[in-house]
């Protein structure tokens, strides 16, 4: 499955409040980026990532995010330094920005 053009725009409207931002498609999903520096993934199958480091993971953890984790092809666990986006950002740009900016604050 493939974002459409809509779901990009989706994404980058949730956080357009922070400014500067650009967007790459990489592997049927889309990084977004301010300033350069890439805070939060939407996946091919439309969840928001954004990512965690340092302190800010134990708040994102107590939000109830869950980390993207997968399987390898060789049948190991991987994690992502990434976690889903609370439900109420999703619905409240001013939520979804106020995380980027401390997930960009830990980076």
């Amino acid at each position: 499955m493939s974002l459409s053009p809509e779901d990009v725009e989706y994404f980058k409207d949730l956080f357009s409040g922070l400014g500067g931002l650009s967007t790459r498609r990489m592997f049927g999903g889309a990084a977004l980026y301010h300033d350069g520096t890439v805070f939060a993934l939407m996946r091919s199958d439309g969840v928001i990532l954004i990512k965690g480091a340092g302190a800010f993971i134990d708040r994102l953890e107590a939000m109830g995010c869950e980390r993207w984790r997968y399987t390898r092809e060789s049948g190991k666990g991987a994690a992502m330094p990434y976690w889903s986006l609370p439900g109420e950002a999703l619905d409240d740009p001013e939520e979804a920005v106020a995380l980027a900016r401390e997930a960009l604050r830990h980076l």
